[in-house]
């Protein structure tokens, strides 16, 4: 297995990765029909446009997209001691919990500092498990927001690093 930044070829297994790891993930969190309407053709033209857009790095594993991550700086504006954010992290429930997510953090993180970033957030469902990931990798919790979701209110957590230079430790 190999992390490495995404080119144009891999949105097609992005895609697979987001639409599958989003059914599994969020089943019984976000509602049925909205996963089943989740298409990988529309969420690939989505991770096209973005690989060319930004810094993104896939988790590969004999020419297979197992998971990926993707970031820059901070959207909303609502946290302006955060430079960065993490747009999203998915992997396939298959790899989960083996050390991958914190592979996929690391080149991100080294952007973010060659930008002279040293803080960032990311959002979590309330609902889904892998907010612990982030507390293990010593996230925050700084705020909540209310977000809708296939006509579903849903709690949102935003965590925040100060300092994400201990990451990469």
């Amino acid at each position: 297995m190999k992390i490495r930044e995404a080119v144009s070829t891999d949105a097609k297994g992005i895609a697979i990765v987001q639409v599958d790891s989003w059914r599994t993930t969020y089943k019984g969190i976000v509602p049925d029909k909205y996963l089943e309407k989740l298409s990988y053709s529309d969420r690939e033209k989505v991770w096209q446009q973005a690989i060319s857009k930004g810094k993104m790095y896939v988790a590969d594993v004999k020419g297979k997209i197992v998971g990926f991550v993707i970031g820059g700086k901070e959207r909303s504006g609502n946290y302006p001691s955060y430079g960065g954010e993490v747009y999203a992290i998915y992997l396939l429930e298959e790899y989960q919990g083996k050390g991958i997510g914190s592979l996929l953090m690391k080149p991100i993180v080294t952007d973010f500092l060659h930008q002279q970033i040293d803080s960032m957030i990311v959002c979590v469902l309330k609902d889904n498990d892998s907010r612990f990931f982030y507390e293990r990798l010593g996230a925050k919790q700084i705020d909540s927001i209310e977000i809708e979701i296939g006509g579903k209110k849903l709690t949102e957590l935003v965590y925040g690093w100060e300092n994400i230079d201990g990451i990469l430790e």
